[in-house]
């Protein structure tokens, strides 16, 4: 398929800038009212595509099965489609406070620095982003701290943005990662920071940007579908007998890279680790052996089992890495259902989901979310896909 065929008109105003929240007015003692948020992650709004009958719901039913027009599906209505036996694969990689903002040194000069992964323990070293790169050049030196005990050297360059930095902290590694990452904010995608009005991350983003079922650190975006599971969602979902089951991909910034090609099949993506262990095989296997359904939460999860499935149509141990793109036509082998995010125009996660729903039915899902108000990103409202 062609690049363009991806693309759509998306509202500045629908493109989530916040987690699903209800804001609360509270009047302090000086008599001025204050505005606090608390996230409501199971909240969002939950569109449903039913692949065979090609059927899109917004609403939720009557006893007679009748639209109730304005009465939006939400996301914690997702266990109704879903019965004892049936098996959600989540991704429980974990985010770190990848975003610093350090000096360089003689000139003062103010320079983002995006981690990316650690390249060796012992000499302290780091593949980063930096921001503006035309200022960084190989012995520079970068300070991140008020005391200047947090100093880095650029070692070599990696690619126009790209570079490898040196550390020297002298200290053991798990203090060295403590006090690194206590500079660090959370990573949010560029295009929520430069639409808020102020900037930076919160404290509060730490917390909204990460799963909670995240474990296994080395993630520099969130999964984000896996954001809207609230603990009270997966507590209903383990009392009704749906099973959970846990792989890792640590998630890295490629999906966020404009395609540059028409010609989808010449477009290559970045490699992210991943790990499927036993466990979660034998979960997966167990209920795909029984006839129940297999839910993918988030294209993330769609890339690492779609990595690891035998051609008999079970899942497989798998340590290393990934850098499988899927757009459409695809062939899934493994899950059946799928839940994942709105994402934005010419998104490799928009390609992705258009290969599992279909191309047809799902552009038009995307039609109805925005004409409907329905918000996008990271932090926006979700789409589940069944097979039937």
């Amino acid at each position: 398929m062609k690049l363009s065929q991806f693309n759509f008109k998306l509202p500045k105003e629908q493109i989530a800038l916040y987690p699903n929240s209800v804001y609360h007015e509270i009047k302090n003692e000086k008599g001025e009212t204050e505005t606090f948020r608390t996230t409501r992650r199971d909240e969002c709004r939950l569109m449903v595509l039913h692949k065979k009958s090609g059927t899109i719901d917004m609403y939720k039913k009557d006893e007679n099965g009748n639209p109730i027009e304005g009465e939006f599906i939400l996301f914690r209505d997702v266990i109704n489609y879903f019965d004892e036996g049936d098996t959600f694969i989540f991704n429980d990689t974990k985010v770190f406070p990848a975003r610093l903002y350090g000096t360089k040194e003689k000139t003062d000069a103010k320079i983002e620095v995006f981690l990316l992964r650690e390249l060796n323990e012992e000499m302290r070293l780091w593949d980063v982003l930096v921001e503006p790169a035309r200022k960084i050049r190989i012995g520079n030196k970068l300070f991140f701290d008020d005391s200047s005990t947090m100093v880095a050297e650029v070692i070599d360059n990696t690619t126009s943005r790209g570079r490898t930095l040196r550390f020297l902290y002298d200290c053991p590694h798990d203090e060295f990662k403590r006090t690194l990452f206590a500079l660090g904010e959370s990573p949010l995608p560029r295009y929520i920071i430069d639409a808020r009005e102020v900037p930076h991350a919160t404290e509060e983003d730490m917390e909204d940007f990460q799963c909670i079922f995240a474990k296994n650190e080395g993630a520099v975006t969130a999964p984000a579908t896996g954001l809207h599971f609230s603990r009270e969602l997966l507590k209903r979902m383990e009392i009704k007998g749906v099973n959970s089951a846990f792989i890792t991909l640590h998630c890295g910034l490629g999906n966020f890279h404009d395609i540059e090609v028409e010609d989808l099949t010449k477009h290559k993506v970045d490699s992210e680790q991943m790990h499927i262990g036993a466990d979660a095989c034998s979960v997966v296997n167990e209920a795909k052996a029984a006839g129940k359904r297999i839910c993918a939460v988030g294209t993330s999860v769609l890339k690492a089992t779609e990595s690891a499935v035998g051609t008999d149509g079970m899942l497989k141990e798998y340590e290393g890495w990934t850098n499988r793109f899927i757009f459409p036509p695809y062939d899934f082998g493994l899950s059946d259902t799928m839940v994942t995010n709105f994402y934005h125009p010419l998104s490799p996660l928009l390609m992705s989901t258009a290969a599992f729903g279909g191309y047809d039915l799902v552009m038009e899902a995307y039609d109805m979310a925005v004409k409907n108000g329905y918000q996008f990103g990271c932090f926006g409202d979700a789409l589940l896909i069944l097979n039937d």
